[in-house]
């Protein structure tokens, strides 16, 4: 509907050729006016993201972890073999 609309109104605009110019400088008016709209400066930049978690922050306490674990399953096993 919105395109018939737009044929109706444009129709007569485009059938010859001054329309047509005269068309043109319109719509580049308009476009020059739409892109002097937007402001002098862009915004300010995004601040870098902070610092993620260290990836080596807890590793002593893992390595511990994972030896008393392995020490355990060691004692267990010599248990039920014994």
């Amino acid at each position: 509907m919105l395109t018939k609309f737009f044929l109706y109104i444009y129709a007569p605009l485009i059938d010859n050729m001054k329309e047509r110019k005269i068309l043109a400088l319109i719509l580049f008016f308009f476009l020059s006016f739409t892109s002097m709209a937007q402001g002098d400066t862009p915004p300010p930049p995004m601040p870098p993201p902070p610092p993620g978690l260290p990836i080596d922050g807890g590793i002593w306490f893992v390595f511990l972890l994972a030896l008393l674990f392995g020490a355990y399953k060691a004692y267990k096993f010599s248990q039920k073999l014994a």
